[in-house]
């Protein structure tokens, strides 16, 4: 296990109401890469880096990682007091991080073979993680536009993500499937944050 300067440690205080801040998100985002372990995000807090602002609270942080980086970004997790949660449907490539404080982050670990097919765990087509998006002016990396509305678009929508894909077709032209029903949307809601 990796043994940090208690001042590279993630710090538990971009916590609220059980959910993964905007704060936390960056927070975690830096503390990797400056380890030399890049991450993608994906779920709902890519969906907001690629619209440029935050439009709902999320109870996590999804997150893409090559397996060549699982080792060492499982140190680093742990050395920041994250550790992993006990379930049955946990797998060496899909698994749940929590930290004590209501961080939660899920992690979707891949690997590429050497032209681009799936060769282990999570299968994001080649191509799917080349966006960048933004989180309080930061840019992250993370799922590209279209695929992140394809994934979204491929299963039976819950509410949030109904919002997130209206939002992602009249940010990005997308066509919404006529299955989902969506009417046009609704005024502008001045409460949203803006992560530009």
């Amino acid at each position: 296990m990796s043994t940090l300067p208690s001042h590279e440690i993630i710090s538990s205080k971009s916590c609220y109401n059980g959910a993964m801040e905007a704060g936390a998100v960056l927070e975690l985002y830096s503390y990797l890469s400056a380890h030399g372990v890049q991450i993608w995000i994906d779920g709902g807090w890519c969906v907001d880096a690629l619209l440029g602002r935050q439009t709902r609270e999320h109870p996590d942080l999804d997150i893409a990682l090559d397996r060549k980086d699982a080792a060492r970004f499982l140190d680093l997790m742990v050395a920041s007091g994250y550790a992993k949660r006990q379930s049955d449907d946990d797998t060496d490539w899909n698994y749940v991080l929590e930290d004590g404080s209501s961080h939660q982050v899920d992690v979707h670990v891949f690997e590429y073979g050497a032209s681009g097919e799936n060769t282990y765990g999570i299968e994001y087509p080649y191509g799917a993680l080349t966006g960048q998006g933004k989180i309080n002016g930061q840019v992250v990396n993370c799922v590209a536009p279209e695929w992140m509305f394809k994934f979204k678009t491929a299963y039976a929508p819950k509410e949030k993500d109904l919002k997130d894909v209206r939002a992602l077709s009249e940010k990005f032209g997308f066509k919404v499937p006529a299955t989902w029903g969506l009417s046009p949307s609704p005024p502008d809601d001045t409460s949203r944050t803006s992560l530009s």
